[in-house]
C-alpha cells in the first residue's frame, strides 16, 4: 500500500510539473518575458524580516547599488535607508536611486537634496514639467527593487517607510512580504533597471570598474521575469495573471490589497471554479484606500456566488501582492490585482517555480487565513446607503484608480 501511495505521489508530481512546464511556455511566449533557470529565492514573510536583510546587504555592498522605489518616506526606516546609501557612497560604492515623483510627493525635497549632495545619483521618475498637460499624472513607477553588486536582488510589495517595516500586527505596521533572489535573473533585473533609467531620457552613469558575477547557477529555482508598463501595447502583467488562472488545476490563492480585476479576469476565475479549482482570495479587512473596496463590490459578489472563498485579513492593513498556483509555483512582485497595475504603472513581477519557496508561501498564507474573517455572500450584499452611489460614480474610473 505504501509503495502504491508513493507511486501515486510521484506520478502526481510529474503531472503537475508537466502542466507547469506547458503553462510556463504559454506565459513566456505570450508575454515575451524572460525564462531563467538556475536561481535561488528566499521569502521574507514580514517587513520586519525584510528590512534587516536589505540593510545588511546594502551595508556590505562593495561596488554598486541600484535602487528603485515608488514611495520613500522621511521617517525612521527612510532615514536608515538614506544613511545606508550615504555610507555606501563614502566607501566608494556607486549608488543610483530611482524614486517616483508622485509616490514620494509628500517627502521633503531636502531628503533627496541631502542624498544628492552626498553623491547618490538620483532619477526622479516622471517629474513635473510644465507644458506636458495632465497626462503625466497617470504615469507611475510602482516598482520596488534593489540590485546589489549585480549578485543579489530584493523585490516585493514593500516601499521604504515605517508602515512596511513591522510584522502585520497593527494598522501602523502593515502586512506585507518580500524576497531576495540570486542567480542569472539578477543580471536581467540590472538590465531592466537601466532600461527604466534611459526611458526617462537620462544618460546611464559611468559604471564602476567591476564585472557583475557571471550567470552561473545559484540553485534550482526557475523564474520568469515579467515587466509591465504603459509603453507596452498590451498588459504583460495582466496576461500572466490570466494565464496562471487558466492553467491552475487544483488550487489558486490570490493575495492583493486592491481588487479591481475587470470582468475578463473575473470570467477566467469563474471558469476555474467550474472545472473544480479551489479559488481563494485574501483581501484587506481595513484598506488604506477605502473607496477601492466599494468599487470592487460587484466583482466580489459574482465570485462569492460561484463559490470562491473570500477572506479579509484582520488587525492590520494588508499590502502583500502574490498568487500561489497549485501549491507549487508563485507569482510575486510589485503589481496589484487592479487596472492601474495592469495598464498604467511600471511594474515588475516574478513567476517562481520552487518547491521550497512555494511551501513557505503556502504556510504563510495559511497563517493569514487563520487571522482573517471569511466573507459570507449574504453579509456582502448588505451595504450602506451611499455605497452603491459611490460604486456607480467611481466604476467608470477604475482603470485609473
Amino acid at each position: 500500500m505504501k509503495a502504491e501511495l508513493s507511486t501515486l505521489v510521484t506520478q502526481h508530481g510529474r503531472l503537475l510539473r508537466l502542466r507547469n512546464s506547458r503553462l510556463y511556455g504559454r506565459i513566456f511566449k505570450r508575454n515575451k518575458s524572460l525564462f531563467i533557470t538556475g536561481n535561488h529565492t528566499v521569502l521574507y514573510q514580514q517587513g520586519g524580516d525584510f528590512f534587516p536583510a536589505l540593510f545588511a546587504a546594502i551595508d556590505t555592498a562593495g561596488h554598486q547599488l541600484l535602487l528603485e522605489y515608488y514611495i520613500i518616506h522621511d521617517d525612521i526606516i527612510g532615514r536608515r535607508f538614506a544613511a545606508a546609501l550615504i555610507d555606501a557612497v563614502a566607501r566608494g560604492v556607486q549608488v543610483c536611486l530611482i524614486y517616483d515623483y508622485l509616490g514620494s510627493f509628500d517627502t521633503p525635497a531636502s531628503y533627496f537634496e541631502q542624498l544628492e549632495a552626498q553623491g547618490v545619483q538620483l532619477l526622479c521618475f516622471n517629474k513635473l514639467r510644465w507644458g506636458r498637460g495632465l497626462g503625466w499624472l497617470d504615469k507611475r513607477n510602482h516598482r520596488k527593487t534593489a540590485v546589489i553588486d549585480g549578485s543579489i536582488a530584493f523585490l516585493g510589495g514593500l516601499n521604504i517607510g515605517d508602515e512596511y517595516s513591522g510584522f502585520g500586527d497593527s494598522t501602523d505596521r502593515w502586512r506585507d512580504c518580500g524576497m531576495h533572489v540570486t542567480g542569472p535573473v539578477v543580471e536581467e533585473l540590472r538590465k531592466l533597471y537601466w532600461d527604466t533609467w534611459q526611458h526617462e531620457h537620462y544618460p546611464i552613469p559611468v559604471q564602476p570598474a567591476f564585472e557583475p558575477p557571471a550567470q552561473t547557477s545559484a540553485g534550482t529555482d526557475t523564474i520568469i521575469l515579467i515587466s509591465g508598463g504603459p509603453h507596452h501595447r498590451r498588459s504583460f502583467i495582466k496576461q500572466a495573471y490570466r494565464l496562471a488562472i487558466t492553467g491552475a488545476q487544483e488550487s489558486l490563492i490570490i493575495v492583493t490589497p486592491y481588487f479591481l480585476p475587470g470582468l475578463r479576469l473575473v470570467r477566467t476565475m469563474l471558469k476555474a471554479v467550474k472545472r473544480g479549482v479551489s479559488v481563494t482570495l485574501i483581501l484587506p479587512g481595513q484598506s488604506d484606500v477605502p473607496i477601492l473596496k466599494i468599487v470592487g463590490h460587484a466583482y466580489l459578489a459574482l465570485l462569492l456566488k460561484a463559490g470562491v472563498a473570500v477572506y479579509e485579513r484582520q488587525g492590520t492593513v494588508l499590502h502583500a501582492k502574490l498568487m500561489l498556483v497549485d501549491e507549487c509555483w508563485v507569482q510575486i512582485g510589485s503589481a496589484n490585482f487592479d487596472q492601474r497595475s495592469f495598464h498604467r504603472n511600471f511594474e515588475t513581477n516574478l513567476v517562481v517555480e520552487s518547491q521550497e519557496f512555494s511551501g513557505n508561501v503556502l504556510r504563510m498564507l495559511q497563517d493569514d487565513i487563520l487571522k482573517s474573517r471569511m466573507v459570507a455572500l449574504d453579509e456582502h450584499t448588505v451595504r450602506k446607503w451611499y455605497e452603491p452611489l459611490l460604486e456607480l460614480l467611481f466604476s467608470t474610473l477604475n482603470r485609473f484608480l
